[in-house]
């Protein structure tokens, strides 16, 4: 866990909006008919035109799945995260996650949104609102001196009261001078409980929402999360800063 100085925070600031518009971009690019390489092709021209470096390509997350090969996380319907972007097509009525990280003057900032693809039914468009309206719940819960489990606990009581369901085995994390640092954030949790957030921390909050079962598997390929239930998963992240008074969202326009 650290606590970031002035001119680090000011880094993560420009290269957090920066991120922002880079995501949209990508965003404006994913239609039917487009093959998820070519997004990930587009996201790495993108980061090394700002000056950054893609924060994913090349990751290691330890044991045998070896680094990872992309600059964008692409996860489709029943892939929860960590999709690894391939020669296949999106199709009308697809939902698909778009993770993405940068490292930007040293810095590290990530984001996720999960989009629809054409028009999709009225299940999975609930689903992706209350994913993203989750994580604007678990955002109003930080400010020094609150707990991790104060966001987890928001999160969590949102989500299954609209009826879906919260993936435990995956979390949110600090971020900022490595692309993950303590604490873990998870999406589920007791209020009061867990670690204290300090001011000029930097954290990633990204709620994992299921539309059937929580449970979930890693895929063959070593990073691919997916339901085990085949069912449809969405994904938000954001990153910012830990204020006395609040959040400080940096990946936003």
């Amino acid at each position: 866990m650290t606590i970031k100085t002035t001119e680090e925070l000011k880094n993560l600031r420009e290269g957090g909006r920066i991120l922002a518009a880079i995501l949209k971009e990508i965003k404006a690019k994913a239609r039917a008919g487009i093959k998820t390489i070519e997004l990930d092709k587009l996201a790495e021209s993108l980061i090394l035109d700002a000056k950054g470096v893609p924060s994913f390509k090349g990751y290691s997350a330890g044991g045998s799945s070896g680094s990872y090969p992309a600059s964008l996380c692409v996860s489709i319907n029943d892939e929860v995260v960590h999709g690894i972007p391939t020669a296949r097509e999106l199709k009308d009525g697809d939902i698909v996650g778009l993770d993405i990280g940068m490292k930007y003057k040293g810095l590290f900032t990530d984001m996720a949104e999960t989009i629809e693809i054409g028009k999709v039914n009225e299940k999975l468009f609930r689903l992706i609102e209350i994913t993203r309206k989750s994580l604007e719940i678990g955002i109003k819960q930080v400010r020094a001196g609150a707990r991790v489990g104060d966001i987890g606990h928001a999160i969590q009581k949102f989500v299954e009261a609209s009826g879906f369901g919260v993936v435990h085995e995956l979390v949110g994390h600090g971020v900022g001078k490595k692309v993950h640092e303590d604490p873990e954030i998870p999406n589920w949790g007791r209020a009061g409980t867990g670690t204290e957030l300090k001011e000029n921390m930097v954290i990633a909050i990204e709620p994992m929402v299921t539309l059937g079962s929580p449970e979930v598997f890693l895929d063959k390929d070593g990073w691919t999360w997916k339901t085990c239930d085949g069912k449809p998963a969405a994904h938000f992240e954001h990153t910012m800063v830990v204020t006395k008074d609040g959040p400080e969202v940096l990946t936003k326009i």
